[in-house]
């Protein structure tokens, strides 16, 4: 953008200067050649018009611009509720894991007093291998996520650098 807001600044001098010799023309009196200034007064028209066009072009690529960055951060934005989402969902499933690690230790030590039965260490053993399993679920859906961020990260910026050039 600092390419095209340069070359519109140079244009806008330009046609400041042509603008400046044309009057200083104008203001002489017989001393300018009416093909010439015709001439030049159609050259000061031209830069006009292309003057124009360029500030047109300019404002186009502002608004894509803009709705670009919108899209980009409603796109963000999205990532950052998925991302506040998974983290939920990991802390949760850590709590689970935490407390069904201390069901197990409670019924080890009543195992051990002689007042616990088998079979309930073993479900108790089981619902925490789910739970371990899950808690190792969560962790990849974060991976996959952060793999799937930064991967669209990418393709935008390759994209941008892509018009640019």
């Amino acid at each position: 953008m600092s390419e095209i807001d340069e070359l519109e600044r140079r244009i806008t001098a330009a046609l400041e200067r042509i603008g400046k010799s044309v009057e200083s023309f104008e203001a002489t009196p017989g001393g300018a050649d009416p093909e010439e200034m015709a001439a030049l007064k159609a050259a000061l028209e031209e830069e006009k018009l292309v003057s124009a066009q360029h500030e047109e072009r300019i404002k186009k690529l502002h608004s894509k611009l803009d709705a670009q960055s919108a899209g980009l951060g409603d796109e963000l934005e999205a990532q950052r509720m998925a991302t506040a989402k998974l983290d939920m969902e990991m802390q949760r499933m850590r709590a689970a894991n935490e407390q069904l690690r201390a069901s197990n230790a409670a019924l080890r030590e009543a195992n051990e007093k002689g007042v616990g039965e088998p079979h309930l260490i073993n479900k108790a053993m089981l619902a925490e291998l789910e739970g371990l399993r899950a808690a190792r679920a969560v962790d990849i859906a974060e991976t996959g996520a952060i793999v799937d961020t930064i991967g669209a990260l990418l393709s935008q910026a390759s994209a941008t650098a892509e018009e640019q050039a």
